[in-house]
């Protein structure tokens, strides 16, 4: 109950309060909490906020509340205030909500998930600074006929290098920015070690997410998506996704450089092997930047006619290559080229590709898995592409990386990566 007595009897009204915690002490030990033995009112027990405040919608009525509307909790008493709202679902999922500067308002900032059951508990204190609190349940009910927005988690289940990127395949396209960002709080990613990172939106129906830096190694990093039953549009809904959970092995990183003709490798931050190379000649520059391994095959045919290159011609080529390690979808690997071995560590003579004897590329073969990282440095060819042709995402800048996202920049454009063609290696 609020203390409502008038400003001449209130001096009076505070010895009656200590005369009765006084009592209270006497008779039922130290132990009690009902009020200090300074009258702090601080120290009381809550009371219940029932009277001050109010809930928005049918909550009062005790029916099913509307999940496309927001909650919406306001302070009736105009000599209280609200403190602190929780509300949190059965799955354990936080609303967010937005409390006003002088407390007389609170309402939720994301949208309510549907066919769910929600603990709401509201803290408020009275014009002498006692704490109250009322906690309220309720249910939310079925949506209203809509699209369900599935999400696919990328990659495989499986133990991977730290460059590695997670991807979130939509089932619907997503344009809105207000959405987009929806969408993206709904998406969760936890790592052991602990990281800062960010997603992107490549397209419509596409996010990658990478840390600032690369991962830690031995990490393990979970993803999930908490959108189920949540309002992303007017007739779009999130549905049930499931969770991914990959881990991290050494950090392992290969950097080229094509000036020199060497390829070092680098292995947890020590330099285990240097390998004489030959790059992309003149024409067929290999791409600079930093790549991501994509896939490793044991034995690939190469034909110039699917680069573009006219069967019959100067250039033109067929092969059978062994212990091939792709970094793009167009075709660049890594490679054995017992062909070039009398090049390797004097000139570029290639095709694009990284050649190497076949002893060595076979020992960069078992050494390398998807996701370790290939850097090119001091070619003159252009930079990696971010995205379409691999993974590139770490030739954006951690700023560029942000721009891309629906809650830290415009989450609209993918960026470029605009850096001089002649590099200095990354940190390894």
């Amino acid at each position: 109950m609020r203390d409502t007595e008038s400003p001449r009897t209130g001096l009076r009204g505070t010895r009656a309060r200590l005369a009765g915690c006084a009592l209270l002490v006497a008779a039922l030990g130290a132990g009690v909490t009902g009020c200090s033995s300074d009258g702090s009112p601080l120290s009381a027990e809550p009371y219940d906020a029932a009277d001050q405040i109010s809930f928005s919608g049918s909550l009062d009525e005790g029916k099913p509340a509307d999940p496309d509307k927001p909650l919406e909790i306001v302070a009736e008493d105009s000599d209280g205030r609200i403190t602190d709202v929780v509300a949190v679902d059965a799955s354990g999922r936080h609303l967010a909500g937005e409390l006003a500067a002088d407390g007389s308002r609170w309402h939720s900032t994301t949208p309510l998930a549907a066919s769910a059951q929600y603990t709401v508990r509201v803290s408020t204190e009275d014009e002498d600074g006692r704490p109250g609190r009322k906690v309220l349940t309720f249910s939310t009910g079925k949506p209203g006929a809509a699209k369900r927005l599935g999400v696919t988690f990328g990659p495989e289940a499986g133990t991977y290098g730290v460059g590695q990127p997670l991807v979130a395949e939509l089932s619907e396209p997503v344009k809105d920015p207000a959405q987009r960002a929806v969408v993206e709080r709904g998406l969760k990613v936890d790592s052991t070690p602990a990281v800062t990172g960010a997603w992107y939106w490549v397209d419509d129906k596409k996010l990658h997410f990478r840390p600032r830096d690369y991962w830690p190694a031995h990490a393990t990093v979970r993803v999930r998506s908490n959108l189920e039953g949540i309002k992303v549009g007017d007739r779009l809904r999130g549905d049930a996704a499931k969770p991914l959970t990959i881990r991290t092995g050494d950090r392992v990183i290969a950097v080229t450089d094509a000036a020199a003709h060497r390829l070092t490798v680098h292995k947890n931050g020590e330099e285990i092997k240097e390998i004489p190379v030959t790059t992309g000649k003149p024409g067929f520059e290999t791409r600079n930047g930093v790549k991501v391994v994509l896939a490793k095959e044991r034995f690939v045919r190469m034909r110039s006619t699917t680069v573009g290159i006219a069967e019959g011609s100067a250039e033109s080529y067929d092969l059978d290559v062994h212990f091939a390690t792709r970094v793009t979808w167009s075709g660049e690997y890594v490679h054995a080229a017992p062909w070039s071995v009398g090049s390797q560590g004097y000139a570029n003579v290639s095709h694009g590709c990284v050649g190497m004897s076949t002893d060595n590329a076979e020992w960069f073969f078992d050494t390398f898995r998807p996701g370790d990282l290939v850097e090119v440095v001091n070619s003159d060819g252009d930079t990696m592409e971010p995205f379409g042709n691999g993974f590139g995402d770490w030739n954006l800048s951690w700023d560029k990386w942000r721009e891309g996202s629906a809650l830290t920049g415009s989450g609209k454009t993918p960026g470029t990566a605009q850096e001089a063609a002649r590099l200095r290696p990354a940190a390894v």
